[in-house]
């Protein structure tokens, strides 16, 4: 068989005759100079690939305060869940822990419902503080409008010039 090799975090395996690497190198979209070389060789490293590629962020994350909102609700909402079902199995064993069980459930839902909530005014408040604004401004609706107009007459201009080109004018607008 072929040697194995690690090379930081990355394995690489040799397969000897028709390994299939170019199909690899194909799907992979690698070129021989990207798929890699052994250090001072000319070998090609067949089966090579990162095990992950970094890609950049599509939209921007969360901000800071509304992240910790958002873990606090989470776990709220989890020791809430854990305690509805000790509440549950002390109810149906009987034992005398069921009704304070089931009274602090219904206060830690109380807690939970306002740990969502909080993540939600979080957020608001932060959006009102920072200018992202919910609705455009009076300049980005004049601006759109414009914008609307000029593509009506493009459209209508467009429209005109179909309606000469079926009736059989090159160009011309009346017939002699």
């Amino acid at each position: 068989m072929g040697s194995d090799t690690v090379t930081g975090t990355a394995e690489w395996r040799e397969a000897p005759g028709n390994s299939g690497a170019g199909h690899s190198r194909a799907r992979w979209g690698r070129t021989a100079a990207q798929d890699g070389r052994a250090p001072g060789g000319d070998e090609p490293r067949y089966g090579y690939r990162p095990l992950w590629v970094e890609e950049p962020a599509r939209r921007h994350p969360v901000p800071d305060p509304v992240r910790a909102a958002a873990v606090r609700a989470v776990l709220v909402i989890a020791v809430t869940l854990i305690q509805a079902m000790i509440a549950f199995l002390c109810a149906l064993a009987g034992s005398w822990l069921a009704f304070p069980m089931v009274m602090a459930s219904v206060a830690a839902t109380v807690v939970a419902t306002w740990a969502a909530v909080d993540v939600w005014v979080t957020r608001q408040v932060w959006n009102q503080r920072h200018g992202v604004l919910s609705e455009p401004s009076s300049t980005a609706r004049a601006l759109r409008r414009e914008r609307r107009a000029r593509r009506r007459e493009e459209r209508a201009a467009l429209r005109d010039q179909e309606r000469i080109r079926r009736r059989g004018g090159a160009g011309q607008l009346s017939h002699s």
